[in-house]
């Protein structure tokens, strides 16, 4: 058995420079009411579109274990590691992206359709987001 430990990263001057803007960029912590206040942020999400997504991982698990794959089949498939996959499964990653999503559901033989639809109109008052659903 070998102990082979995980290569460091090599970062080029160009990944040390843009990590730096990063962290330079979060240096100032705002509260939630501040970034409402910018307009740029519309709050955490709801928890029915959390729950959307928790149901969309859910049958995506039924479908890999219907397919008889295993997270390490999947995460050869994906270049999503299996950490990853359990954690999206057991929803233990609360903001998965639409990429993995797509790619997740991809491997299990499955295909995401995105919609939309008409948002309820929205004004502002007093840097607060206000919702009309009454609009024509």
């Amino acid at each position: 058995m070998t102990n082979k430990r995980p290569q460091t990263p090599k970062w080029t001057s160009a990944d040390r420079a843009r990590h730096k803007s990063i962290r330079q960029e979060f240096l100032h912590r705002p509260t939630q009411e501040q970034l409402e206040a910018t307009g740029d942020y519309d709050g955490p999400m709801k928890s029915g579109a959390y729950f959307l997504v928790r149901v969309l991982l859910h049958d995506l698990k039924k479908s890999r274990q219907a397919a008889g794959l295993t997270l390490s089949a999947v995460s050869k498939i994906t270049g999503i590691d299996q950490a990853t996959l359990s954690r999206l499964e057991n929803g233990r990653a609360p903001n998965p992206t639409i990429d993995t999503l797509w790619r997740f559901a991809s491997a299990v033989g499955r295909r995401l359709v995105l919609t939309h639809t008409k948002a309820a109109s929205r004004t502002r008052r007093n840097h607060k987001v206000s919702i009309n659903r009454h609009s024509a």
